[in-house]
């Protein structure tokens, strides 16, 4: 079987869509050594592509060689890629960020299958600006028409398509994500205290990991450290606007001394994060999925999320979860935790238990399930 995938976001997205569209990739090429996976991407990053995906012998880097629209990279990229499937007769083209070529109905002997991430915007449309919040929409709307098969990354996402979009149900598989096999390594004491060291991290501290915006809902952690006393909180993501919030609550509650945000953490330096805490903490409103809590439960952390979204799905009965609007719930489970061994050990083993379900071979099996139905 010859597959191929859409590799603007592998190419050019360090997070996010990137690390989804490269997981995929090295999961299916791993998995399937007897296919063929073509990753169509334009000039910007083929480079740095081929060279990800250079251990892969059934990896091929693909850019454009339409005679026209290779001059052209935008336009190739929303209309000349079925010119590509055609040439190399693939039988499936994969579109792994919410979106597919315009014309993807003219590869005429390819399957298209797209993956949705989340519909965010429609629930937080004031955090986009105009002009994204309905070029995402019309984009992801018209993904879910042409496509022969949706991927939804949960059973939410799955349900907001069907209700927002009227697409049937019978349309859409739920394939879950999985993590950097990274988080599943366990850290020794020396590289824990070094990284320590290096990040200034508190001795006793909990975690959230997640860009610092409103959707996260970080200022209800801190909020609820009032009546979490002789523990810091450790924030580590990218800052916006909101994060100047989360630090004027903090100063309000009189926490501003144990609050750490932490901006630019190496990949590589997470997982020692992640062991050293004492209780993974993600309130977030709404999520695709919540990667941050399956990285939590592969390092065997205690976590915490909340009810409302998906976040059950990625955290599973291992965690615990709080309602988003009440400071004090959260500070109940943050306490009972912290104060609790044997809540402790059974979060940690359960938790395990239920990540090993998202391993990059089922997702790949499931993928190639989803592929050949």
């Amino acid at each position: 079987m010859k597959i191929a995938f859409d590799g603007k976001k592998a190419a050019r997205n360090r997070a996010g869509l990137g690390n989804y569209s490269r997981f995929v990739i090295r999961a299916m090429a791993r998995r399937f050594p007897d296919c063929s996976f073509d990753v169509y991407v334009s000039k910007r990053g083929r480079n740095a592509l081929s060279e990800e995906f250079a251990e892969f012998p059934n990896v091929k880097v693909c850019g454009p060689t339409h005679p026209v629209l290779k001059h052209f990279p935008k336009l190739w990229e929303m209309y000349g890629i079925p010119y590509e499937l055609n040439r190399s007769g693939a039988d499936i083209y994969h579109g792994l960020g919410n979106e597919l070529p315009a014309n993807i109905g003219r590869a005429k002997r390819t399957r298209s299958v797209v993956t949705i991430h989340d519909l965010i915007f429609l629930f937080f449309p004031y955090t986009y600006s105009w002009v994204d919040r309905h070029l995402f929409n019309l984009k992801f709307r018209a993904a879910c028409r042409r496509a022969d098969r949706i991927v939804a990354v949960s059973e939410c996402t799955a349900r907001d398509i069907v209700k927002y979009y009227a697409v049937r149900k019978d349309r859409i598989s739920v394939a879950y994500q999985g993590c950097d096999p990274r988080f599943r390594t366990r850290c020794s004491d020396v590289e824990k205290e070094e990284v320590r060291r290096r990040l200034g991290l508190p001795e006793r501290y909990m975690l959230s990991v997640g860009t610092v915006e409103e959707r996260k809902n970080t200022a209800l952690i801190v909020r609820a450290m009032r009546e979490v006393p002789d523990v810091d909180l450790v924030i580590v993501g990218r800052r916006t606007k909101y994060a100047e919030y989360v630090e004027r609550t903090a100063a309000e509650c009189g926490v501003s001394d144990r609050l750490h945000i932490l901006s630019g953490v190496r990949t590589e330096d997470l997982p020692a994060v992640y062991q050293m805490a004492g209780v993974f903490v993600y309130p977030s409103r709404y999520e695709g999925f919540g990667i941050p809590l399956l990285e939590a439960l592969c390092s065997g952390v205690p976590a915490i999320g909340a009810v409302g979204s998906c976040l059950k799905e990625a955290g599973g009965p291992a965690s615990l979860y709080a309602d988003p609007e009440d400071a004090s719930d959260l500070a109940r489970k943050i306490n009972l935790v912290l104060s609790d061994p044997g809540l402790r050990k059974t979060m940690t083993e359960t938790g395990l238990q239920y990540a090993s379900l998202f391993t990059d071979d089922l997702l790949a099996d499931r993928l190639m399930e989803i592929y050949r139905g």
